[in-house]
């Protein structure tokens, strides 16, 4: 069930709403399963393209998926153990600055994204229904552990797109 509004923050909302209707669990096997057949499709020399001056190079932005995809699927299991603290913000554009991911083969990267998403899916299959709707803080706001699956599927489904749009013209 799609998380409520008060179980995110406003600046996630964009990454709920594009999680299509149905089981997210299934939709985050798929959408991991796709994304990497997608992302083999592309020659490994378009890694280094940027789309524009001062942009991420598509080895960048997929290096920030992965941070995101183990920062999002951390929080989840952190608020689903109880935790109370805020959990902090990350800088994305300092982590792909300090990431050197454009000094790494990029079936690499993409092996990577693979192997977080299967491992984040046993972890969330582990949650019971009391965890799911467990609420914690990050970045200062309110998050439910069921909001941090959406929030991981519309964040993947958000540079998948931006990939399609203008990086690979």
């Amino acid at each position: 069930m799609r998380p409520n509004p008060e179980e995110y923050a406003a600046f996630y909302a964009g990454y709920v709403y594009q999680v299509p209707e149905g089981d997210i669990y299934e939709l985050l096997k798929e959408q991991g399963e796709q994304f990497v057949r997608f992302l083999y499709e592309i020659p490994a020399d378009r890694s280094t393209h940027a789309y524009a001056e001062g942009k991420w190079t598509l080895a960048e932005l997929l290096g920030h998926i992965n941070d995101a995809e183990r920062v999002f699927a951390y929080r989840a299991m952190r608020i689903a153990r109880g935790e109370q603290l805020d959990l902090p913000g990350f800088d994305q554009d300092d982590y792909v600055a300090k990431g050197r991911f454009k000094d790494r083969p990029f079936g690499n990267l993409i092996e990577e994204f693979r192997y977080q998403r299967l491992a984040n899916l046993h972890l969330f299959h582990s949650f019971d229904e009391e965890q799911l709707l467990a609420k914690g803080k990050a970045s200062g706001a309110a998050v439910s552990v069921r909001a941090q699956l959406y929030i991981l599927a519309g964040h993947v489904s958000h540079h998948w797109a931006i990939i399609k749009e203008r990086y690979l013209h």
